[in-house]
Protein backbone atom coordinates (compact mmCIF):
# COMPACT_ATOMS: atom_id res chain seq x y z
CA UNK A 1 0.00 0.00 0.00
CA UNK A 2 1.34 3.43 -0.85
CA UNK A 3 1.93 6.16 1.70
CA UNK A 4 -0.65 8.37 0.01
CA UNK A 5 -3.32 5.66 0.24
CA UNK A 6 -2.47 5.08 3.91
CA UNK A 7 -2.87 8.81 4.60
CA UNK A 8 -6.19 8.89 2.74
CA UNK A 9 -7.52 5.92 4.69
CA UNK A 10 -6.50 7.53 7.97
CA UNK A 11 -8.45 10.67 6.98
CA UNK A 12 -11.48 8.55 6.09
CA UNK A 13 -11.36 6.81 9.48
CA UNK A 14 -12.10 10.19 11.10
CA UNK A 15 -15.31 10.67 9.09
CA UNK A 16 -18.82 9.61 10.16
CA UNK A 17 -19.83 6.03 9.24
CA UNK A 18 -22.18 7.16 6.45
CA UNK A 19 -19.37 9.09 4.76
CA UNK A 20 -17.01 6.15 5.19
CA UNK A 21 -19.51 3.85 3.47
CA UNK A 22 -19.98 6.29 0.59
CA UNK A 23 -16.22 6.52 0.06
CA UNK A 24 -15.85 2.74 0.32
CA UNK A 25 -18.49 2.24 -2.38
CA UNK A 26 -16.71 4.74 -4.64
CA UNK A 27 -13.37 3.02 -4.06
CA UNK A 28 -14.82 -0.39 -4.90
CA UNK A 29 -16.40 1.01 -8.04
CA UNK A 30 -13.09 2.56 -9.14
CA UNK A 31 -11.33 -0.74 -8.45
CA UNK A 32 -13.84 -2.57 -10.64
CA UNK A 33 -15.54 -4.38 -7.77
CA UNK A 34 -18.97 -4.26 -6.24
CA UNK A 35 -22.43 -3.96 -7.70
CA UNK A 36 -23.78 -0.78 -9.26
CA UNK A 37 -25.86 1.42 -7.00
CA UNK A 38 -29.59 0.81 -7.45
CA UNK A 39 -31.64 3.69 -8.86
CA UNK A 40 -34.74 4.51 -6.81
CA UNK A 41 -37.88 3.99 -8.93
CA UNK A 42 -38.91 7.61 -8.42
CA UNK A 43 -35.68 8.74 -10.16
CA UNK A 44 -35.74 6.35 -13.14
CA UNK A 45 -37.48 8.78 -15.49
CA UNK A 46 -34.88 11.48 -14.76
CA UNK A 47 -32.02 9.01 -15.27
CA UNK A 48 -33.40 7.86 -18.62
CA UNK A 49 -33.94 11.46 -19.72
CA UNK A 50 -30.35 12.31 -18.77
CA UNK A 51 -29.04 9.32 -20.72
CA UNK A 52 -31.11 10.36 -23.75
CA UNK A 53 -29.76 13.92 -23.54
CA UNK A 54 -26.19 12.60 -23.37
CA UNK A 55 -26.81 10.37 -26.39
CA UNK A 56 -28.03 13.42 -28.31
CA UNK A 57 -24.94 15.36 -27.21
CA UNK A 58 -26.94 17.85 -25.17
CA UNK A 59 -24.49 19.08 -22.55
CA UNK A 60 -24.38 22.35 -20.64
CA UNK A 61 -21.50 24.74 -21.09
CA UNK A 62 -18.75 25.66 -18.66
CA UNK A 63 -20.60 28.76 -17.46
CA UNK A 64 -23.67 26.76 -16.45
CA UNK A 65 -21.53 24.22 -14.59
CA UNK A 66 -19.63 26.97 -12.77
CA UNK A 67 -22.92 28.67 -11.82
CA UNK A 68 -24.24 25.38 -10.39
CA UNK A 69 -21.12 24.90 -8.29
CA UNK A 70 -21.36 28.46 -7.02
CA UNK A 71 -24.91 27.73 -5.81
CA UNK A 72 -23.60 24.72 -3.85
CA UNK A 73 -20.91 26.88 -2.26
CA UNK A 74 -23.59 29.27 -0.97
CA UNK A 75 -25.57 26.50 0.74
Amino acid sequence: MTKLLEEALEAVRRLPPESQDEIARAMRHLAGEGAPEPVPPARLAAVFEGLAQAKRGEFVGDREVEAAFRRFDQA
